[in-house]
C-alpha cells in the first residue's frame, strides 16, 4: 500500500509539473502568437499527462503497471532540478 501511495504521489508531481509547462507555453502563444508553438514539446506533454492519468487509474497488478512506471520515471527525469522532485524517483 505504501508503494502504491508513493507512486500516485510521484504521478501528481509528474502532472503538477505538465500543468505548469502548459501554462507556460500558453504565456508564449499569447505574447509572440500561435506561430512560437510549431515546434514546443505540447504534444509530447500531453501524452505524459495522458500516461500519468492512466496510471492513476491502472490496477497495479496489471503486468503493465510496472512498464508504465518505469517510462513515466525516466520521462520525468527532466524535472529533477524541481525542489518536489525525489531521487527515489529515479529509474
Amino acid at each position: 500500500m505504501d508503494d502504491l501511495l508513493r507512486f500516485l504521489r510521484f504521478l501528481r508531481f509528474l502532472r503538477a509539473r505538465n500543468e505548469e509547462d502548459n501554462h507556460a507555453y500558453a504565456y508564449v502563444a499569447h505574447v509572440f502568437g500561435p506561430e512560437a508553438l510549431l515546434d514546443s514539446h505540447l504534444p509530447m506533454l500531453d501524452l505524459v499527462d495522458q500516461l500519468a492519468q492512466e496510471g492513476i487509474a491502472m490496477n497495479p497488478s496489471d503486468p503493465r503497471a510496472a512498464g508504465l512506471a518505469y517510462a513515466l520515471r525516466v520521462l520525468a527525469q527532466s524535472y529533477h532540478d524541481h525542489p518536489g522532485y525525489r531521487e527515489q524517483w529515479r529509474p
